[in-house]
């Protein structure tokens, strides 16, 4: 029977350790897994599953021990890590959501709001039907797999313990943040721009005919028309969506 030493035991433990934290805050910060959509004990037994799976895989990690200052920093700087690659694909989902939100608030359906699960903060319904159908399309183009085929090749480009962040991936970071409201905008362009255009032309029917009830007439159509160009652009909203998501996954390969 093979005996281990005291020392190999506590390496073991230690590489262990690195990996969890790196995948542990990848899962926190994921868009199918944050939040309260998923319960906390199934995130921490994926994490655990995950972790044991690619752990025999992965380079040797540096003799530190585990308990020490250099052991803290490598946690630190694996939990950053980790949180960052889940970061860049949250803000792809918020791009979506910011999209949903606008044409919601065209529609004149702001009002009518529920609770997202996955923030715990009150999200037009719009909004929530667009985040299922970018849900349903990460998952049904395997946007999962490639998550963890990511997260496995990141323990050989940046090993564990021999990482720093440099100023360029911050800026990229940062910029990646800002495209969040332009994605987001030209999800819904042509949905506002349209219900704009019929606003317009209500207000320049009251003005003609002020008996018109601008109420009673304007709000169902404009929530009619909002219903069918939602129909009619919901292909080419998925494909920006997709586009931007494989832009999110390109960032995270450049960076890690």
């Amino acid at each position: 029977m093979p005996a281990f030493s005291e020392a190999q035991l506590l390496s073991a433990v230690a590489g262990f350790s690195w990996v969890l934290v790196r995948i542990s805050a990848l899962f926190v910060a994921l868009p199918l897994f944050a939040g309260h959509l998923v319960p906390a004990p199934v995130r921490v037994l994926l994490s655990l599953a995950t972790s044991f799976l690619i752990w025999p895989v992965l380079p040797v990690p540096p003799a530190v021990e585990l308990f020490s200052l250099a052991g803290l920093l490598i946690d630190i700087q694996q939990f950053l890590i980790g949180l960052a690659m889940g970061f860049i694909l949250q803000l792809a989902f918020a791009a979506i959501i910011f999209g949903g939100q606008s044409v919601a608030y065209g529609m004149g359906l702001g009002f009518a709001s529920m609770v997202d699960p996955t923030t715990g903060i009150q999200v037009p319904v719009i909004a929530q039907f667009y985040q299922m159908l970018s849900i349903l399309l990460f998952l049904i183009l395997d946007g999962h797999l490639l998550v963890v085929q990511l997260l496995v090749e990141s323990f050989s480009t940046f090993p564990i313990g021999r990482f720093a962040p440099e100023q360029k991936a911050l800026w990229d970071i940062a910029l990646w943040m800002s495209k969040v409201f332009a994605a987001g905008l030209l999800l819904s362009l042509p949905i506002v721009t349209a219900l704009l255009i019929v606003n317009l032309g209500f207000g320049i029917a009251t003005r003609a005919a002020p008996q018109l009830n601008i109420f009673s007439v304007g709000f169902p159509v404009s929530l009619l028309l909002g219903i069918v160009l939602m129909d009619l652009t919901l292909p080419d909203v998925l494909k920006l969506f997709s586009g931007f998501l494989d832009s999110g996954y390109q960032l995270i390969m450049r960076l890690f």
